[in-house]
């Protein structure tokens, strides 16, 4: 196909979001949406990806700061048209063709990108490409009305259309593809005599009609055209991406056990017979290997988790968590930076952080590695079948050895030898009677208060 490039529109204010992030940086399932839609670009080629910035620009330079993006700046808000003529210098010396995107409009699909690119190369050569959908409520969307298959005989604005136009659902996503030429040309023609008095880019379609040239429309699933101009609309969006990532699953071979209480990241990673308990949230950075269990209300980000482990109830791995092989933790269980080898336990009410946990250990109720002096942090080396003792402090930095054991309530703070055991407890005492000497006291100055 013709070499292509990408013009990304998000100047916008984006008012109605009434935030101070920029409307584009919002995230839907843990990723910006204008992250979304370079990342589809990028997988499909784009010689040049153009963002157009304006009100926050500052912020959206800095969000695209580790891509290979070129900026244009629409100083004035002056419509989608003027919006687009921002970007002719960033594309000089390119020849091919260019799509519009928007970055408030982040799901549409790589395939359907390509189907207009090749609809544009096709053997009539049209003019423009416009992306369409029939949501089922198409709201005050403009219509797309088809002439001949799919040759658009016009376009209208809802405002302006009739009630026979009105019950018309296909509706413009905005989005299109035209060769540069063409669309540098055209939107040269384009006016601003509306009721806003900004130059519009669908108008393109019925200038290139003055030069006898036809526009077609290309159809693509309702969910690639929704766009957010609200809160509301953000959330709706998270909804949707849900409700789709939810059913990948179950068709990928996971079972989840109560589906609509199940949160997926963009990135989230499940691999066959895994199986998901009701509450569970998957961060970013998440991967999940075959036939491991995630027990009810687990919030789990950055972690990798491998076959037949067992996760929570209630448990929460922190970025950097690594579980190898059948190892398990447990209800309230907290990792961060850690590495529970195979086989390995964490069944309750445990906090491992910057810690090395070798296979087969076991690691008792209550035990914490405090990896953290107020200026530094420390690691944790367990070695392999060492057992630590319930209410047990590992003051890093710190090295239990293979098979050692801790006994129960210690505060370790020098290493342990493999197969010793290491205990820092005071010696338990027992004083005969004195718990009755002592209620009798304090009933006797009750008696008398």
């Amino acid at each position: 196909m013709t070499p292509f490039s990408v013009v990304i529109l998000a100047a916008g204010q984006g008012t109605r979001m009434r935030s101070d992030t920029h409307k584009v940086l919002h995230p839907v399932a843990g990723r910006p949406m204008l992250e979304h839609l370079l990342d589809t670009v990028d997988r499909l080629g784009a010689e040049r990806r153009v963002v157009v910035v304006g009100k926050g620009r500052e912020q959206v330079e800095a969000a695209v700061a580790g891509h290979d993006v070129l900026l244009a700046v629409q100083a004035e808000q002056k419509g989608t048209g003027h919006a687009v003529q921002q970007a002719a210098a960033a594309l000089e010396g390119f020849e091919g063709t260019v799509i519009v995107l928007y970055g408030d409009t982040p799901f549409v699909a790589a395939d359907t990108l390509d189907a207009m690119r090749e609809r544009l190369d096709g053997p009539d050569r049209p003019g423009v490409v416009v992306l369409a959908s029939s949501p089922a409520n198409p709201g005050a969307y403009g219509r797309v009305i088809l002439g001949d298959k799919d040759v658009i005989a016009r376009m209208v604005e809802y405002k302006d259309a009739n009630p026979a136009e009105r019950a018309v659902r296909l509706c413009n996503s905005g989005m299109m593809a035209v060769r540069k030429g063409d669309l540098f040309r055209w939107l040269g023609q384009v006016g601003n005599q509306n009721a806003a008095g900004e130059y519009y880019l669908p108008d393109v379609v019925m200038v290139a009609a003055l030069e006898r040239r036809h526009s077609v429309a290309i159809e693509c699933d309702p969910w690639q055209t929704a766009g957010v101009n609200s809160r509301a609309e953000l959330a709706a969006l998270e909804r949707d991406w849900q409700s789709r990532r939810r059913h990948q699953a179950l068709d990928e071979g996971a079972t989840l056990i109560d589906p609509d209480s199940v949160w997926f990241s963009y990135d989230t990673q499940l691999g066959r017979d895994v199986t998901v308990e009701p509450h569970v949230v998957f961060g970013p950075g998440v991967s999940v290997a075959d036939d491991a269990v995630i027990r009810a209300f687990s919030h789990i980000e950055g972690a990798s988790i491998g076959e037949a482990c067992e996760i929570g109830p209630f448990a929460r791995l922190r970025p950097g968590a690594v579980l190898e092989r059948n190892a398990k933790v447990g209800n309230f269980v907290e990792m961060k930076k850690a590495r529970l080898g195979e086989g390995a336990k964490a069944s309750h009410l445990t906090y491992l952080g910057d810690a090395d946990v070798g296979a087969k250990a076991n690691i008792g109720a209550g035990t914490i590695t405090c990896n953290y002096d107020g200026f530094f942090k420390y690691r944790t080396l367990i070695g392999e079948g060492a057992f630590i003792g319930s209410n047990s402090s590992l003051v890093a930095p710190v090295r239990v050895g293979a098979g050692a054991i801790v006994g129960a309530g210690s505060v370790v703070t020098h290493d342990v030898d493999a197969d010793a055991l290491g205990v820092t407890r005071a010696e338990q005492k027992g004083l005969s009677g004195w718990a009755a000497r002592f209620r009798e006291r304090q009933l006797a100055k009750k008696g008398k208060a």
